[in-house]
């Protein structure tokens, strides 16, 4: 029987974003909030009434300790955290922007996260989970973490588990850009459902289209790949059908962080609860689009109720394909 719905792992971070506009070396004042992608999408799932479990290392500091605690705040399953005496806590900053993206500064090197290894990884605790969420992260922090990846993503699928992958590309963490694109594109194979940007996809095929780059990944054996186009919605493909899903219009972009996060909450939940890819996608764009217009990583991440809501509103407006100039 699982006990969990969802599993996932990697580095969350303390963030402190800055409480007024201005260059991040301007700022003289910060609220301090919980960040990382995995945690986005972990926090993002349970606000929607799944299950989830979250594995990671943190420094015993009070950065971790607060992390800990948010987690359990949004009702994430901690049990698989372990604490570490001899490396600390990751953090970031952030500015605060009127438009465009925020500066973004990490603090993570050498960070108990990094040293995330096998002796760290369960069968017991992952197989009590029927999906694993993974990003292409942790494989970039150290040799380690790439190990537990695989070793993750390969012992779900041996179980017959799904698996979600966003490559989720920092280039600044990987030494160079071969190393990049061969390492995100091997655990990318392994996966059922892959989340990419288009620009990510552009970057790890050589390719420009989606149509294209679809294609490219279903030979690789992955079962349904969709595509991010930004404000644009997205593109899915699978061995039967394909579509594009138009974007929901934001009323206001405050941040744009955590847009490819919520995306990847809607998709997945959906896919948990057996929905059609379109409507997945469809739900995706929608907390994409909900999560852009709030200032933190994961405060647009909604719950069921104000999910719908948003949903319904939108539905009042005309929904057609995107222009065939995407094709």
């Amino acid at each position: 029987m699982n006990t969990l719905d969802v599993v996932t792992f990697g580095e969350p971070m303390v963030m402190f974003y800055a409480n007024h506009p201005g260059p991040l070396h301007t700022a003289t004042s910060f609220s301090r909030a919980l960040a990382g992608a995995e945690s986005n999408v972990a926090c993002g799932i349970s606000r929607l009434d799944l299950r989830v479990g979250y594995v990671t290392k943190l420094g015993n500091d009070s950065f971790g300790k607060f992390i800990i605690q948010a987690l359990e705040h949004e009702q994430v399953h901690t049990k698989g955290i372990s604490l570490s005496d001899t490396h600390s806590t990751g953090m970031l900053v952030k500015s605060k922007v009127l438009e465009g993206d925020p500066e973004v500064e990490y603090f993570r090197k050498n960070s108990a996260a990094s040293t995330l290894s096998m002796n760290d990884f369960s069968e017991t605790y992952f197989s009590e989970a029927r999906h694993l969420h993974a990003t292409g992260i942790p494989s970039a922090l150290s040799r380690d973490c790439h190990h537990f990846t695989l070793t993750a993503m390969n012992y779900m699928k041996k179980l017959g588990k799904s698996i979600s992958f966003d490559p989720n590309l920092r280039p600044g963490l990987w030494k160079d850009e071969k190393t990049m694109i061969d390492t995100v594109n091997q655990l990318a194979y392994l996966s059922d459902l892959f989340l990419p940007g288009l620009s990510e996809a552009q970057t790890l095929t050589g390719l420009s289209n989606p149509h294209e780059i679809a294609e490219f990944y279903l030979s690789k054996g992955i079962q349904t790949i969709v595509i991010k186009l930004g404000p644009e919605g997205a593109f899915y493909k699978t061995g039967q059908e394909e579509g594009y899903v138009l974007g929901f219009k934001p009323d206001q972009v405050i941040d744009t962080v955590g847009a490819g996060d919520g995306f990847a909450v809607g998709v997945i939940s959906s896919f948990l609860e057996g929905k059609p890819i379109g409507e997945a996608v469809t739900c995706g764009n929608a907390i994409g689009a909900l999560q852009v217009m709030s200032p933190g990583d994961m405060d647009g991440m909604p719950n069921r109720e104000s999910l719908e809501q948003f949903m319904q509103m939108q539905q009042k407006k005309d929904r057609s394909e995107l222009p065939t100039r995407l094709s």
